[in-house]
């Protein structure tokens, strides 16, 4: 089982930019496929980034493709999204998330274990 912990979000402007980091308990995160949703307010959750075991192989949503970076640092059990170009509609609760499986998922139910979020708000 590993526990997620996010933060580093705020409130920036349009334009701007943000570093959010998920720190992982236990010692198999590098065991895990990593990602990252949010969820705006009276939407649906949706999938922003992932990223595989050993960081090399990433995937995009077509709505951050380009803006957001998603890494990861085995050493430390942390997971990055870097954002950048940060627009009003980015603009949610921003989750990361774990599961034991290979592939490149999108779908949040696939994914087994969640952080409790942390509040991005981009202002225009």
């Amino acid at each position: 089982q590993v526990q997620l912990v996010e933060s580093g979000g705020g409130l920036v402007q349009a334009g701007g930019s943000l570093r959010l980091s998920c720190a992982a308990s236990g010692r198999t995160f590098s065991s895990y496929t990593m990602g990252w949703f949010r969820q705006a307010p009276e939407k649906e959750r949706e999938f922003v980034a992932t990223i595989n075991r050993n960081g090399g192989s990433t995937y995009y949503a077509d709505s951050v493709k380009g803006r957001f970076t998603i890494s990861r640092d085995n050493a430390k059990n942390t997971v990055y999204l870097q954002m950048n170009s940060l627009k009003p509609e980015d603009t949610a609760v921003y989750y990361c998330a774990a599961r034991r499986t290979l592939g490149r998922i999108t779908t949040a139910s696939e994914y087994d274990y969640w952080g409790q979020g942390t509040q991005v708000t981009v202002s225009s």
